[in-house]
């Protein structure tokens, strides 16, 4: 019988985010590549439910707030305790904020923004960088909204550019360490995060503002979770082993 080679065995991994679909859906593939997973994310109730639905030994999870230096120290300290290594951290955690134009839009609802896709990504890497092997990948969540602008989202803007400079800045850093580092920045995604946007921007005809979204995208739809965790997926792995400082840009030709 011939040995099937898996991309990540014996690999261990840290998820931001874990609880939403793109990173409950990465860990699924992850763990069924020979990784081992330790998800993160602030809701614990749906972190338990993720947690279960995997089904698998090889998943550990932690409760945490990544705007908070003491809680990211902590849900690190917890990985390595738990799996002895960190090979793999997708830094995925984010939040969308509102749709408001520059002048209504809130200011303490744009320092959140700021607070979880900025702060939250830079202090992941900051306390994460110090127990990572050398030869791993850091990934991080950006956007399109990170390569373009869009109409009334300017904290969500803001953060998901400012994420692209932090990768392109630290994967210099690292370079020495061979440690990769990447963002991806995808097109809307069939999820959460998209329901909040198409009733923020059409709260009469949320289908519609969808049907809009959608029409703005060549491929005519919006991205499958599985398909942007099959993206990390490859650059967690070796086989990208070549590949860092990019914007790895999935979006169904929005920006061709």
């Amino acid at each position: 019988m011939e040995h099937v080679v898996r991309r990540l065995e014996n690999k261990i991994a840290i998820i931001t985010g874990g609880a939403g679909s793109i990173g409950k859906t990465t860990a699924k593939l992850f763990l069924g590549q020979g990784a081992k997973v330790f998800l993160v994310d602030l809701n614990e109730a749906s972190l338990k439910e993720v947690v279960e639905e995997l089904s698998s030994k090889n998943v550990k999870y932690s409760a945490a707030d990544v705007t908070k230096p003491d809680d990211v120290k902590r849900y690190v300290k917890e990985a390595v305790n738990a799996f002895g290594k960190i090979d793999i951290f997708f830094n995925n955690a984010g939040i969308e904020g509102v749709v408001k134009t520059t002048v209504a839009y809130p200011e303490e609802v744009f320092d959140k923004v700021i607070a979880v896709n900025v702060k939250g990504v830079f202090l992941g890497n900051k306390y994460v960088l110090p127990h990572m092997n050398d030869g791993g990948s850091i990934i991080l969540t950006s956007s399109v909204a990170g390569i373009t602008g869009s109409l009334n989202v300017t904290a969500y803007i803001a953060s998901k550019h400012a994420v692209v400079g932090m990768m392109r800045n630290l994967a210099l850093e690292v370079a020495p360490r061979n440690i990769r580092v990447n963002t991806i920045n995808p097109s809307p995604v069939d999820n959460r995060m998209m329901r909040s946007l198409e009733a923020g921007y059409n709260p009469e005809d949320a289908a519609g503002m969808k049907k809009a979204f959608e029409n703005s995208i060549p491929l005519g739809r919006y991205a499958d979770p599985v398909e942007i965790a099959q993206l990390v997926q490859f650059l967690a792995s070796d086989e990208s082993k070549f590949i860092t400082g990019t914007t790895q840009v999935i979006d169904g030709g929005m920006n061709a």
